[in-house]
C-alpha cells in the first residue's frame, strides 16, 4: 500500500511538471516588423452574427475579415456546399478580404439568397473557419384582412382583446391605440400582456367611449401597420358585483417555463376580478434576488436579467383584493447554451517543444466537444504521430516544423453551439531584442529601477545580464531578473552606475543589447519657508534654498493656497527665495516652495499672516476708481523647442482692479501677415506659460491682461521664432463630394490653415472612384480646394479621400467619405394606380420612379375634369418624396380626370405618366354599347356572314343555271319511281337507297348526281309552269329538288362544308 501511494504520489509530480512545462509556450510580440516576418497560420478577426437578419432594400455584407502570413485567401459555403462567387454576377467578395457583397441595384430578390454561409480562410499553414451565419430577409407581412363583429359585453365581466398580429421577422413591436391615434391609457386594471393582446380585468362604462387597435411596428422598414379597431358596447347593470380574482394568463393554477442561461426571465400573471386586483410575487425556498430583479406592467410581470442556473425553482404569482385571493405557480428551469470555460488559444511552438490545446465548455444538457483540424473532422485528417487526442484536449509532443495547423473546436448541444478556432504553429527563429539599441536610463540615489530588454525568440532563448563586460550573470543581492528579461535594481548605488548587457540565446544564435545607467543626487529644499506674521504694507522674504544634481535642470515654482502662484510687480522671485513688497490682506495664506526636477521634486510649505493697520477714523470714504489693466511689456522667449516655447512677461498696473486672465495671441507672416489670433488663455495669476507651437510657422507673440473692466492694450510683439517643418498631420476637413451638373461631381474641402500646413509648398491628394465596385483608384494634386471630376454616370455614390501633402511627406491615410456625381431629371413614376371607392372620390397611388437619377424633392400632379370634349381648368398639386397617395374630391359624380404625374429633383421635373379615370357606371355601359361595332372581333363576324351569304348566292344562281340541261321524260320516270315508293308501306329505305337510279352516277365523294332530261312540267303540282328563255322550268321544281337534296344530305353528310355546297347546288 505504501509503494503503491509513492508511485501514485510520484506519478503526479510527473505529470504535474509536464503540464507545467507544455502550459509554457511561445508569445509573439505585438511588434509589426515581428509579425510581418514570421509564418502565421490564419485567424479569423471579423465576422457577421450568427443570426443575422438583413434589409430587404439595402445590398448584403456578409462580414468575414482574417489576418495570417502569407495572407490568408478566402472561399465560402452555402447550406453546407461550394458557394461560387464567381458564377453569380451579383455576388462578389471585396479585395483582400473574405467579405461578401451581394449587389441588389441590378435588381434580383433578397430572398433568394438566405441560408446558412461559412466562410473558410486558408493558407499554406492550415484553415479557419467562421461560425456558420443564418442569413434571413426581415419581413414585414400585411395584416390578414377580418372583420371585427361588435364586441358585446356586461360591466364588471374581464375581457380580452387579441392582437394576433403577422409573424414578421424580427418580430413586430405591439402597441394599442384608438383609430384616431390616441393611446390607450393602462394600468392595473387594463394592460397589455407580453403576447400583445390587450387584457381588461374588469369593464366599465368609460371603456366604450373609444375604440381599440392594435398596432405593428417593424425595425428595419420603420413601418406601423395598424389592424382594424374593436369596438365596445357595454351593456349597464344597476350595480356591478364584486368578484374574487381569476386568472386571465397564464391559466389554471401552474405552469412550467424554460429559459436559457444568460438572458432574461419574464414572467407574467393576469388576474381578473371586481376590484382589479394586485399581482405579488415570491420564490418558494427563497428570496427574489434583488440586484436583477424588476417589476414592470403594473407588478403583473417579473423580469430576472442574466439569468443562471442558481435562479431556476418555483415562483409564484399572488393575486388579491378585497374579495379574497388567488395564486399560480411558475416552475422554472434553467437550461444553458455552451459557453466556455476554458477556450483553445494559439500554440507557438519550437521545434521539439511540448504543448496541448484545451476545449471546455459547459451548458445544460452537457455540450459535446468536436475536434477539426482545417476544417476538417480529425478523424478523417492525415495520422499525426505527435498529436493525441484525449477528450476536450490535444497533446503534443515533440512537435517538428511542418506540423503548423488550424484546429477547430466546437461545443454543441440543442440549443446552440460554439467554434472557436486556434492554431499550432512551430516556428525557429534566432533571438531578437525588441527595445531600443543603447537606452539611457537615469535614476535617483537610493530608488527602485528596471533596465527592460525585451525579446523574443523560437525556442525561448535564455536571457543573461552583464555589468560592464564582466564574465559573471547579474543575479541575486540588489539584483532581481524578470522573465519578459528586465533586470531590477531594488536600491540603485553610486556604485550601480555603469554599462549593462542584457544577452539572449538560443541553438539558433543570440542577441544582445547595452542600456546606460546613471545615478542622481536627489533633491532637497535645504532651507524652506517658515510661518510668519507681518504687518499690512511691509515686506516679507520667504525662503527656499534647494540642493540638486548639477546634471538635472531645476524648475523653482511657487504656489499659493495650493494654486500657481501670480508673481505681481509686487513681487520678486530670486533663486533661493521670494519676496513680496507692500505686503496686503491679500497676500494671506500658505505658500509652498516646489523644487523639480525630471527625475523628482521636493516641497515646503508655510503660513503667512497679515495684520490690518488701525488708522484715524475719517468722516468720508472715498473708493479708488477701477480702470483697464495697462499692457504687459518685456515678453521673453526662452526653452526654444521644436514644437514649444516659453513666454514671459511683466505685469502691468492693474488699475485698482485685479487683473484675473492673461489671453496671448500670434501672427505669422507666411499665409496672413499681420492678421492676429488667439492663441491660449492663463489666469492673472501666471506670468510665464508654456506655448504649444506648430511646425514651419514663424511666430510672433503679443500678451493681452484682462480684468473686470475690460481688456488691456496689446503688448509689444515679442521677437520671432520660427519652427521647423514637418509633414502634417491632419486631413482638409469637410470634404464632400456633389455635381453641379448631370455628368460631374465637384470634390470641396476646408482647406489647413497656416498652423496646420507644417512645411511649405501645400498641396492635396485627390482620390476617388466609384463606390462598390473594383476599379482602381483615380488621382489628381491640386494646390486650390476643390476638383471636378467629368464624365460621370448619373446620381452614382463615390469614395473620396483628401490627403495632406507639404515638402515633408503626406498626412495619415485620410477617411473615407461618400459623395454623389450630378443628378439629372428622374423617370416617370413606376405607376398609377385609380380607384373609385365612391361617386365623390377618386384616389391615386403611385410608386416611385425606377430611375430617381437623384434624391427626390418631391411630386407634381397636374388634373383636370373632362365630359366628352369638354374639359375643365387645369389644377396642379405638390407633394413630399415619401407621399404616394393622393385622395380627389370630386365635383360632380359624371366627370371623368385626366391626370399627369412627375417626380422632381433639384434638377427640375422628369417625364410624366398620364392616366385617366375609369368611368361612371352609365357612362361605361352607353360606350361599350356604341364602341362595339369598332371592335376587331365584331367586324371579322361581320365579314364572315357576309362571305357566307355571298357564296349561298353564288350557288343558287349555279343552280338556276343548270334547270334546263335536265330531260323531262327521264325527270317524269324517277319522280313516279320515288312516289311508288312512298306510297308503298313496305319500302325498304335502306336497300332503296343503295341502287343507283337510272342516268345517275356516284361522284368520288360518294354523293349521287342526278343528269335527267325530263321535261319539268311533271314537277308541277296542278299548276301551269314557268319557264325561262332557254325552256328550262324554274319555281315548283327548283323548291322541290333544293328541298330533296338537302334532306338528303342533312342524314348522311352534313359534317363535311363541301358536301353541303354540293347539295346545295
Amino acid at each position: 500500500m505504501v509503494m503503491q501511494q509513492y508511485l501514485l504520489t510520484y506519478s503526479g509530480v510527473v505529470f504535474a511538471l509536464y503540464l507545467h512545462h507544455v502550459i509554457r509556450a511561445i508569445e509573439v510580440p505585438l511588434d509589426p516588423n515581428i509579425q510581418s516576418e514570421l509564418s502565421q497560420p490564419p485567424t479569423i478577426t471579423e465576422q457577421s452574427v450568427k443570426d443575422y437578419i438583413v434589409d430587404p432594400r439595402d445590398n448584403i455584407f456578409i462580414e468575414c475579415e482574417a489576418k495570417g502570413n502569407p495572407v490568408p485567401t478566402f472561399s465560402w459555403t452555402r447550406n453546407g456546399k461550394f458557394f461560387n462567387v464567381a458564377k453569380d454576377p451579383k455576388v462578389s467578395m471585396q479585395r483582400r478580404s473574405g467579405t461578401l457583397v451581394i449587389d441588389f441595384r441590378g435588381g434580383g430578390r433578397p430572398e433568394d439568397y438566405e441560408g446558412e454561409y461559412q466562410c473558410s480562410a486558408r493558407n499554406e499553414y492550415g484553415t479557419a473557419l467562421s461560425s456558420k451565419i443564418l442569413l434571413q430577409v426581415s419581413r414585414s407581412p400585411l395584416w390578414p384582412k377580418e372583420h371585427l363583429d361588435l364586441v358585446e359585453i356586461d360591466e364588471g365581466s374581464p375581457l380580452t382583446l387579441k392582437c394576433n398580429p403577422p409573424p414578421g421577422l424580427p418580430p413586430p413591436v405591439i402597441f394599442w391605440m384608438s383609430s384616431s391615434m390616441e393611446p390607450i391609457h393602462q394600468d392595473k386594471r387594463v394592460s397589455q400582456g407580453q403576447n400583445g393582446d390587450l387584457y381588461f380585468s374588469n369593464v366599465m362604462l368609460q371603456d366604450a367611449q373609444t375604440d381599440y387597435s392594435c398596432n405593428a411596428r417593424f425595425h428595419f422598414t420603420h413601418t406601423i401597420q395598424q389592424k382594424n379597431p374593436y369596438t365596445l358596447k357595454v351593456q349597464t347593470t344597476r350595480g356591478v358585483m364584486e368578484t374574487t380574482p381569476s386568472f386571465m394568463y397564464p391559466y389554471g393554477t401552474s405552469s412550467n417555463q424554460i429559459v436559457l442561461r444568460g438572458v432574461d426571465l419574464l414572467l407574467e400573471c393576469i388576474a381578473s376580478g371586481v376590484p382589479a386586483p394586485d399581482i405579488m410575487w415570491y420564490k418558494k425556498g427563497g428570496e427574489l434576488p434583488t440586484d436583477k430583479t424588476k417589476l414592470e406592467n403594473f407588478n403583473k410581470a417579473l423580469r430576472i436579467t442574466n439569468v443562471s442556473e442558481e435562479d431556476s425553482g418555483e415562483y409564484f404569482c399572488l393575486a388579491s383584493n378585497k374579495m379574497g385571493s388567488i395564486r399560480h405557480t411558475i416552475s422554472v428551469r434553467v437550461k444553458a447554451a455552451p459557453y466556455w470555460l476554458d477556450e483553445p488559444q494559439n500554440l507557438i511552438l519550437a521545434p521539439g517543444e511540448d504543448g496541448r490545446l484545451v476545449c471546455r465548455a459547459n451548458g445544460n444538457p452537457k455540450p459535446t466537444i468536436q475536434w477539426l483540424v482545417n476544417g476538417e473532422p480529425i478523424e478523417s485528417a492525415p495520422p499525426n504521430p505527435s498529436r493525441e487526442v484525449a477528450g476536450d484536449t490535444i497533446v503534443f509532443r515533440d512537435t517538428q516544423i511542418g506540423s503548423s495547423a488550424v484546429y477547430q473546436c466546437n461545443a454543441s448541444n440543442e440549443h446552440g453551439y460554439l467554434l472557436a478556432n486556434a492554431f499550432v504553429s512551430v516556428l525557429d527563429v534566432p533571438p531578437r531584442i525588441l527595445a531600443p539599441r543603447n537606452q539611457l536610463i537615469k535614476v535617483i540615489q537610493y530608488n527602485r529601477t528596471l533596465l527592460d530588454c525585451p525579446f523574443f525568440g523560437s525556442p525561448i532563448p535564455t536571457l543573461r545580464w552583464f555589468k560592464n563586460g564582466q564574465g559573471s550573470a547579474l543575479d541575486g543581492e540588489n539584483y532581481q531578473r524578470h522573465e519578459n528579461g528586465s533586470l531590477e535594481i531594488n536600491m540603485a548605488r553610486k556604485e550601480d552606475q555603469g554599462i549593462y548587457t542584457c544577452v539572449a540565446t538560443n541553438i539558433l544564435g543570440k542577441a544582445e543589447n547595452q542600456v546606460r545607467l546613471e545615478i542622481k543626487d536627489p533633491t532637497r529644499i535645504v532651507r524652506g519657508p517658515e510661518d510668519l506674521i507681518v504687518k499690512r504694507g511691509s515686506m516679507v522674504r520667504l525662503d527656499c534654498r534647494i540642493k540638486h544634481d548639477s546634471t538635472l535642470k531645476l524648475t523653482v515654482t511657487w504656489l499659493k493656497d495650493d494654486t500657481p502662484l501670480y508673481i505681481g510687480n509686487r513681487m520678486k522671485k530670486e533663486d533661493d527665495g521670494l519676496i513680496i513688497y507692500g505686503v496686503a490682506e491679500k497676500d494671506q495664506g500658505d505658500y509652498t516652495c516646489v523644487a523639480s526636477t525630471e527625475l523628482d521634486k521636493d516641497s515646503a510649505k508655510a503660513f503667512l499672516t497679515v495684520l490690518a493697520v488701525v488708522s484715524a477714523p475719517t468722516n468720508r470714504m472715498t473708493a479708488l476708481p477701477k480702470e483697464r489693466p495697462e499692457r504687459p511689456r518685456d515678453l521673453e522667449l526662452t526653452d526654444l523647442a521644436e514644437r514649444s516655447v516659453r513666454l514671459t512677461w511683466i505685469p502691468g498696473d492693474d488699475n485698482n482692479s485685479p487683473i484675473t486672465d492673461y489671453v496671448v495671441q500670434f501672427e505669422e507672416d507666411k499665409f496672413q501677415p499681420g492678421s492676429w489670433y488667439n492663441h491660449s488663455r492663463y489666469p492673472g495669476s501666471v506670468n510665464s506659460a508654456v506655448l504649444r507651437l506648430s511646425p514651419y510657422v514663424n511666430y510672433q507673440f503679443r500678451v493681452i491682461a484682462v480684468n473686470e473692466v475690460g481688456s488691456s492694450l496689446p503688448s509689444l510683439p515679442s521677437e520671432r521664432y520660427h519652427t521647423i517643418g514637418a509633414s502634417p498631420e491632419i486631413n482638409p476637413t469637410g470634404v464632400r463630394g456633389a455635381g453641379t451638373q448631370k455628368n460631374n461631381m465637384e470634390i470641396t474641402w476646408t482647406p489647413l490653415n497656416a498652423t496646420q500646413a507644417y512645411g511649405p509648398n501645400l498641396r492635396y491628394i485627390v482620390n476617388w472612384r466609384q463606390r462598390d465596385t473594383r476599379e482602381s483608384w483615380s488621382n489628381e494634386t491640386v494646390r486650390t480646394t476643390r476638383h471636378v471630376v467629368w464624365n460621370t454616370p448619373i446620381y452614382v455614390p463615390y469614395e473620396i479621400k483628401v490627403q495632406a501633402e507639404n515638402d515633408f511627406g503626406r498626412a495619415p491615410e485620410p477617411d473615407v467619405i461618400i459623395g454623389y456625381s450630378g443628378e439629372d431629371l428622374p423617370s416617370a413614376p413606376r405607376y398609377i394606380r385609380i380607384r373609385q371607392p365612391n361617386l365623390e372620390t377618386i384616389t391615386l397611388e403611385w410608386d416611385h420612379p425606377e430611375h430617381p437619377n437623384g434624391i427626390l424633392t418631391g411630386y407634381n400632379l397636374r388634373y383636370q375634369a373632362f365630359n366628352g370634349s369638354k374639359t375643365g381648368r387645369t389644377l396642379v398639386e405638390t407633394f413630399s418624396p415619401n407621399q404616394t397617395r393622393f385622395t380627389l374630391k370630386r365635383t360632380d359624380p359624371i366627370s371623368r380626370y385626366r391626370f399627369f404625374l412627375r417626380a422632381r429633383t433639384q434638377v427640375g421635373d422628369g417625364e410624366s405618366i398620364v392616366e385617366e379615370s375609369p368611368a361612371p357606371l352609365n357612362e361605361a355601359y352607353t360606350k361599350n354599347h356604341v364602341d362595339i361595332a369598332t371592335q376587331g372581333w365584331f367586324i371579322g363576324l361581320m365579314c364572315a356572314i357576309a362571305l357566307l351569304v355571298l357564296i349561298l348566292l353564288i350557288v343558287c344562281f349555279i343552280k338556276r343555271s343548270r334547270g334546263g340541261k335536265y330531260p323531262v321524260r327521264e325527270k317524269v320516270e324517277v319522280l313516279d319511281h320515288e312516289d311508288h315508293k312512298v306510297d308503298d308501306p313496305s319500302f325498304d329505305y335502306s336497300d332503296e337507297d343503295n341502287k343507283e337510279p337510272p342516268g345517275s352516277h356516284t361522284s368520288l365523294d360518294g354523293t349521287i348526281k342526278q343528269e335527267s332530261d325530263d321535261s319539268l312540267v311533271d314537277y308541277g303540282e296542278g299548276g301551269e309552269g314557268q319557264f325561262n328563255e332557254d325552256g328550262s322550268f324554274i319555281g315548283q321544281y327548283t323548291v322541290k329538288k333544293d328541298k330533296e337534296e338537302t334532306e338528303g344530305n342533312e342524314s348522311s353528310e352534313a359534317t363535311s362544308p363541301v358536301n353541303a355546297i354540293y347539295s346545295l347546288a
